[in-house]
């Protein structure tokens, strides 16, 4: 079978389709057909050698997203022919999504949504996981106010969207005068592409997809969530009561589940920019790193 094996670090042109053999599955996973997967900042990172320390050992599979159907459920009630999304957490078990076959834990799987196709979904899991579990430590609850920094990116875009349909009220940050729409569109109140817009000591909670470090938005006794791992540390803020974290996704089938459940009932809908097929995949990541994106870079197998 094919998969997007690195041997050595670098740019785009260490990728490439090479033959591999079938995985084994063992008790308690599932194996699945890839039928679409997406790239993510840290599939790139991790081609370029950027990530350091924690890095599986090459050669190395790439892909932490995944969208496909289900050949061997096991013992975990999904059955052959099911279509699924999953999410494997390529850095801490070294397992990636970049291949024709793919075996992963059932804990890591979910049916897949039914009012998108699987090229669609296949861009969902880890956005998706991010936003909503960074919106879960964030604890922001029906008539809450949140920050969203970057609400136009794929994570921030995907956070937009849960946070409303969980009745928060959502200002947003973007970075270019063409996102306004979208975050407009998506029911956010106030947008803007200038920090000093945003009213100070106002947000029961702000989320941070960039390292904008708009400290100064969250109010006293608030709570102030990043993703942006890249940029370090949110500055301390306990002096204000304002609780921090640097949040790192995990593996997650009844997070996938419930995304899921809000892509069918229509208060989800995730972005494709382009989509190109294994065989472009040097293409695909060019494209990616040109940026100004409206969507993410899909795959299909």
């Amino acid at each position: 079978m094919r998969a997007i094996r690195v041997h050595r670090f670098g740019t785009p042109d260490v990728l490439g389709p090479v033959d591999v053999p079938e995985p084994e599955p063992a008790p308690g996973e599932v194996l699945i057909r890839s039928i679409a997967t997406g790239i993510n900042p840290v599939d790139d990172k991790t081609r370029e050698g950027a990530i350091g320390e924690g890095t599986p050992p090459l050669p190395m599979t790439l892909g932490w997203d995944l969208a496909g159907i289900v050949v061997d459920g096991g013992d975990s009630g999904l059955r052959a022919g099911e279509r699924v999304i999953a999410m494997s957490h390529q850095l801490g078990t070294g397992r990636g999504t970049w291949a024709d076959l793919v075996a992963l834990p059932a804990r890591a799987v979910s049916v897949a949504p039914r009012a998108i196709d699987l090229v669609e979904a296949a861009t969902l899991p880890l956005p998706g996981l991010t936003a909503a579990q960074t919106l879960d430590w964030l604890a922001v609850t029906a008539g809450e106010r949140l920050l969203i920094a970057g609400a136009a990116g794929a994570v921030g875009g995907l956070a937009l969207q849960i946070a409303r349909a969980r009745g928060v009220r959502v200002d947003a940050l973007v970075s270019r005068a063409e996102q306004v729409g979208f975050a407009r569109e998506h029911g956010a109140g106030l947008v803007t592409t200038d920090p000093r817009d945003l009213p100070s000591r106002s947000y029961d909670a702000v989320f941070d997809t960039f390292g904008a470090f708009v400290t100064e938005a969250v109010a006293d006794g608030g709570r102030y969530a990043s993703i942006a791992t890249q940029a370090g540390p949110v500055p301390d803020l306990s002096s204000r009561g304002v609780r921090t974290t640097v949040h790192q996704v995990r593996e997650d089938g009844a997070g996938l589940r419930e995304l899921s459940g809000l892509v069918d009932r229509g208060s989800l809908r995730p972005r494709v920019h382009a989509a190109f097929g294994l065989h472009e995949i040097r293409a695909a990541h060019e494209r990616f790193a040109q940026g100004r994106l409206t969507g993410k870079i899909a795959m299909i197998f």
